[in-house]
């Protein structure tokens, strides 16, 4: 082992030492599972904002994006990207009560909210959640696997095992406010790596203008109209694709772990001061990691790091520009560790908030909820470590095969959820006749529908050629209103309590 990789190995080990000495400490403040899965709502608007948004940037913040754009270019991950920078703004509008229907899970919010007393609503939600977290879940783990596999030559199964060992510690030990206190600091190490990254990375290729110009001389890599595929050729990227990636931020309405991160700030009052924060990082994240890609280019270009020829491969950039700057001195070495430290942050920040949810979903709204299994205090609290290291197993056994691309897991995960939570959420919040027929159909449609654009129709290609999250989302509205509608009307009583929440928020 080379001095360099000894520096490396010392900044991530470290790393994440730290990560499970949090757990550690917040451990002693979970009293109850209210505390473990929603913090005693006790997050200002700085944790808030900056954990919502690094358990949003999960592993495609420092592999998925700059890998997309280092092999395609611009045109699908720049729409992309803007899909996200606008999903997350408006996201952050919809400010809840700190009342929140006195729930401590989505699906608890969802079953309170339309007095849904046979726990029809809980129970779906609950799936949903346990369907799509677990690969989501599993891809955070395989960019655990490939960034130990590709720095240390560690075998990818066995890297990938400890990784997750740390995160269920530190996610067990500590619940909410561990995952959110170490998102706080994932965040800052991901924005150090970042720009680490970008002054290394233009400095080695000659400065900005050689690396706009490389990315100049291939085929329709500046384009947000053009691009390539698979082999190289031009294609043309036209309003169907640009419509189909914008609708990446559609997603943001769905997310458990981060609507949870709203439900959890200590003063609705400050959620503008969360609003800003979190949008002024987002946008510059990933802009950051977009251009990191066009660097990438540049230096392969001129032999500085190997060729990167499928997606799976070019994810790995961040990974190989690393390398590169940690042979220059010990130094350098330990700065590269900070970087593949912070590509573990973007992992982890969201792995945490996962199992979290996932979790609350079994426990909470599955056992005690559906099943109405008593539970005690401490049983609850057994109960809900028990249930996020049997999610954290399934997810390991999905991130198995190494050559699985984290961007497409992730993009598959994040339809399921904008497209199933993401329209009931928002007609729930801001639409007085919904109703329980509503919210249940439009659970069902949205889901179903995600599988079947994803696997029956989206394969036909040309118009058919969408993002499954745009139709199953204009889906799952269509239901959700039609139903509402042509059903019983919701209780005074429903509507009442929903007129008193929507004049709290509003003030």
């Amino acid at each position: 082992m080379t001095r360099s990789v000894i520096c490396i190995l010392i900044t991530i080990l470290v790393y994440m030492a730290m990560m499970v000495i949090i757990g550690v400490v917040f451990s002693k403040k979970n009293n109850n599972v209210g505390d473990f899965y929603l913090g005693g709502r006790k997050l200002g608007p700085l944790v808030s904002a900056m954990s919502a948004e690094a358990s949003d940037m999960s592993s495609y913040l420092l592999m998925g994006l700059p890998g997309l754009a280092y092999l395609c270019g611009v045109a699908e991950v720049g729409w992309t990207a803007i899909g996200l920078a606008v999903g997350t703004y408006l996201n952050w509008l919809r400010v809840y009560s700190a009342k929140c229907l006195n729930s401590i899970t989505i699906p608890d919010f969802f079953s309170n909210r339309f007095r849904d007393n046979k726990k029809i609503i809980m129970g779906i939600s609950a799936l949903i959640i346990i369907i799509f977290f677990v690969p989501y879940t599993a891809s955070g783990f395989s960019a655990c696997g490939k960034l130990f596999n590709q720095l240390f030559g560690w075998d990818y199964h066995v890297a990938m095992l400890v990784s997750a060992a740390i995160i269920i510690a530190y996610t067990s030990l500590g619940g909410f406010l561990a995952a959110s206190f170490t998102d706080l600091i994932q965040s800052i190490v991901m924005t150090t790596a970042l720009v680490i990254l970008v002054i290394f990375g233009v400095s080695t290729a000659g400065g900005f203008d050689n690396v706009i110009e490389n990315a100049k001389g291939l085929t329709n890599y500046l384009h947000f109209t053009k691009t390539v595929d698979s082999e190289g050729n031009p294609v043309s990227f036209g309003f169907i694709p640009i419509v189909s990636t914008l609708a990446w931020g559609l997603g943001y309405f769905g997310m458990p772990h981060i609507l949870l991160r709203f439900m959890a700030i200590d003063d609705k009052n400050k959620i503008r001061i969360s609003r800003r924060i979190a949008s002024i990082w987002v946008v510059i994240a990933m802009g950051v990691a977009v251009f990191i890609g066009f660097i990438g280019r540049a230096l392969t270009a001129q032999g500085d790091v190997k060729e990167l020829l499928d997606s799976s491969s070019s994810e790995t950039i961040v990974l190989e520009m690393a390398t590169l700057l940690s042979k220059h001195s010990v130094l350098a070495a330990l700065v590269a560790g900070l970087i593949f430290a912070g590509i573990l942050a973007c992992t982890m920040s969201t792995s945490d908030s996962q199992l979290l949810a996932a979790s609350s979903s079994m426990s909470e709204n599955l056992l005690k909820g559906v099943f109405k299994i008593k539970l005690s205090e401490k049983s609850s609290m057994m109960a809900a470590r028990a249930v996020l290291l049997i999610i954290a197993v399934l997810g390991v056994v999905l991130a198995w095969d190494s050559s699985s691309s984290v961007f497409r897991v992730v993009s598959f995960a994040w339809a399921g959820f904008g497209a199933t939570f993401g329209p009931l959420m928002l007609t729930s919040l801001f639409w007085r006749r919904t109703n329980k027929y509503g919210a249940i159909a439009g659970l069902i449609a949205g889901g179903v529908m995600i599988f079947v654009w994803k696997f029956a129709v989206r394969p036909l290609g040309g118009a058919l050629d969408i993002y499954e999250l745009l139709p199953a989302f204009i889906c799952a509205l269509i239901a959700i209103i039609v139903v509402s509608l042509v059903t019983p009307a919701p209780s005074k009583e429903i509507t009442d309590e929903f007129d008193e929440v929507a004049a709290e928020v509003n003030k």
